[in-house]
């Protein structure tokens, strides 16, 4: 049986990987663009290590040597999951990430047949994006058949990391994507909605969050929205005008932005992430209006995502896999989720 590589090791999530791994007793090859910080970073856990530029084809065919899974941390990945799946299929290793970039997870998707061919799993979105609202939807969709419409609301989240930001900050001069009639649509201003997420009704603004392609991979409900609390940052995002948020798109804004946050902390501290908690509400409707709701509770964000990650890992090493591009609920169960530490249903 062949290993798994981590490539991204080095980031915010990736360093809160690597450690879990170890305390739970994997054995990852950790692996980046940087092979000084690499080094380091294995030497420190006791790992193996490989370096390679995510732009140079040859130096991640020799990283991926032996390799089963990779388990790809690096974003933006709108700028490194094409590299990264070519070389899996190169490779015969199964592609995992943790991307949430709706244009990233349909890219995959579009590949599925040729992966396939390869013997190769592509499954994006295997962290707090997108794995716990993917189980959440296909769940909620099971006690509802006939249901035409989803509706996914995220509260809890007021802490991201830098590489969080930045993808964020990418689709900053871009309208929301919402899933109408199947396909994949653009709306601004963003629709807005209230939810209980455990203390009363708090407002919820529409955004381009992965499971407008996923969910529909999934459970085929053909109207998909999905709605973060209106926290301070969400909210500010909302109100930009056209023109602001077209020049904030452009590339020198880009430069100046990502520099602020490179500025910033790396991510949210270990007290931070201990004492957070996140809540996912799913919706469905039918065309006669009859609904059904159901709630998860989970650990915060990227502590989950060290929690789903390596549990897809370790289920992928086991023989789990099934060819093609895949969501975790489709391959895993919508009470995968539930099996994980601190992560609870309530209908």
């Amino acid at each position: 049986m062949g290993g798994v590589l981590i490539y991204g090791a080095t980031g915010y999530t990736g360093k809160l990987v690597a450690a879990r791994a170890k305390a739970i007793g994997m054995t990852p090859i950790l692996a980046g663009r940087n092979e000084a910080k690499v080094r380091a970073l294995a030497e420190k856990l006791g790992f193996e290590w490989r370096a390679a530029d995510i732009d140079d084809a040859a130096a991640l065919d020799r990283a991926l040597e032996g390799v089963e899974v990779v388990l790809h941390i690096a974003g933006p990945f709108s700028a490194t999951s094409r590299q990264m799946a070519d070389a899996c299929i190169r490779a015969g290793a199964h592609y995992l990430d943790i991307t949430g970039e709706i244009s990233v997870i349909e890219a995959l998707a579009a590949r599925s047949n040729e992966a396939a061919a390869a013997g190769v799993m592509l499954m994006p979105g295997v962290g707090f994006d997108v794995v716990p609202s993917d189980c959440l939807a296909a769940h909620v969709a099971a006690k509802l058949p006939d249901a035409t419409e989803l509706t996914l609301a995220l509260g809890g989240m007021e802490k991201a990391s830098r590489g969080t930001l930045k993808s964020s900050l990418e689709s900053v001069g871009s309208p929301v994507r919402v899933r109408r009639g199947g396909r994949i649509e653009t709306t601004w201003p963003p629709p807005r909605r209230a939810f209980d997420f455990g203390a009363g009704p708090r407002p919820a603004i529409a955004v381009g969050w992965g499971d407008v392609a996923t969910a529909y991979h999934s459970t085929a409900l053909p109207d998909i929205t999905v709605y973060f609390e209106a926290v301070p940052q969400i909210e500010q995002m909302a109100r930009m005008g056209y023109f602001t948020r077209w020049l904030l798109s452009r590339k020198p804004m880009q430069a100046l932005l990502k520099a602020a946050v490179d500025r910033m902390p790396e991510g949210p501290t270990d007290a931070e992430r201990a004492a957070g908690r996140a809540v996912l509400i799913g919706e469905v409707v039918n065309a006669r209006g009859q609904r059904a709701v159901s709630r998860l509770t989970t650990p915060e964000g990227y502590t989950l995502t060290t929690y789903t990650a390596l549990e897809i890992v370790r289920r992928v090493l086991a023989g789990e896999a099934r060819p093609g591009f895949q969501t975790p609920s489709k391959v895993f169960g919508a009470g995968f989720i539930a099996g994980i530490e601190g992560c609870a249903f309530s209908d």
